[in-house]
């Protein structure tokens, strides 16, 4: 299937009008401000198995890279949009896991006056987060978008970049998101929910189409697009990631192994290839290798701004 009849066979998420009307509101307001923007994909995307959706396939992801990557992103002043698998990681409060958040206030109960603090030892690590947030809150620099399937993943994707093409050079996309690479279609996957009772159902799943192709001759030609690549096998690594860089045209792929995504990562351009590998003592002091992802995607997408591009 083409990527056009992908969208003219599947339905746009429900609420789809008021998100792209978000995004219009964000994009057009920081095309005033001359800001830097970037698109943050994150999170994995579900293949329901039914139109009223019981089961789905789906895949490890949890947002990591991209929910810390989008708080670097706005260190360096660029107006984020966090377009997230819902119930997926997000910036700032993934810091605090599970009951973490909750362990660190205290209620102090007094009928009609109660009130919740937060613990004396707790404030060191809540107060700078809280106040990261707070300044890309009022800043207005972070907008949250949603989504749970591979269709709404796709439907989102071409709006943001209708809203992202009047930046130009100055839109960078880092398509983090662990995208599904087949699904069902729409009038192949039954309406309801899958009777245990009429035994194993068979499934046929379709390619989904890559948007990549569309994405970066067609919707934001001048835009800096990051892609990723994940492996398990160290030798495809190098091969599979300039086997999408010359089908697709984009600026990099960021490769990375499944045991070592969190220390080491390869930066691969149709020409060159680098590591950036943290050492144990840096992951000991808590550093995040999103940080020097997003320091050197900061630098070249600068020189991709002007011309300056090896």
């Amino acid at each position: 299937m083409s990527w056009e009849d992908f969208y003219l066979e599947h339905l746009p998420p429900s609420d789809f009008e008021d998100t792209r009307q978000l995004l219009k509101e964000f994009c057009d307001r920081h095309k005033k401000l001359n800001s830097n923007i970037v698109l943050v994909t994150s999170g994995g995307t579900t293949v329901p198995l039914e139109h009223n959706t019981v089961r789905f396939v789906d895949n490890f992801s949890a947002g990591t890279r991209g929910s810390a990557s989008a708080e670097y992103f706005l260190e360096y002043d660029y107006a984020v949009i966090f377009m997230h698998r819902q119930k997926s990681l997000e910036p700032f409060t993934r810091h605090f896991h599970g009951q973490q958040f909750l362990d660190m206030l205290e209620l102090h109960e007094s009928g009609p006056s109660t009130t919740i603090t937060v613990k004396p030892d707790s404030v060191d690590v809540l107060a700078p987060i809280l106040s990261r947030y707070k300044q890309a809150q009022e800043a207005k620099k972070l907008l949250y978008i949603d989504f749970t399937s591979v269709v709404d993943y796709m439907w989102l994707l071409r709006a943001a970049c209708e809203c992202l093409a009047s930046f130009d050079k100055q839109a960078l996309l880092y398509l983090a998101a662990a995208v599904s690479d087949f699904y069902i279609p729409s009038d192949e996957m039954p309406t309801h929910k899958m009777q245990s009772g009429q035994g194993a159902p068979t499934i046929s799943l379709q390619l989904v189409p890559k948007m990549l192709a569309p994405l970066v001759s067609l919707w934001v030609p001048n835009a800096f697009v990051v892609s990723f690549k994940l492996e398990t096998d160290d030798n495809l690594l190098i091969t599979k990631s300039r086997e999408s860089l010359n089908k697709y045209k984009h600026k990099l792929v960021i490769a990375n192994i499944l045991q070592t995504r969190k220390n080491r990562v390869v930066f691969v351009t149709p020409e060159t290839s680098y590591e950036i590998i943290l050492t144990r003592d840096q992951q000991l002091s808590g550093l995040e290798i999103e940080q020097p992802i997003v320091a050197d995607l900061v630098r070249r997408h600068e020189e991709h701004m002007t011309g300056e591009e090896e």
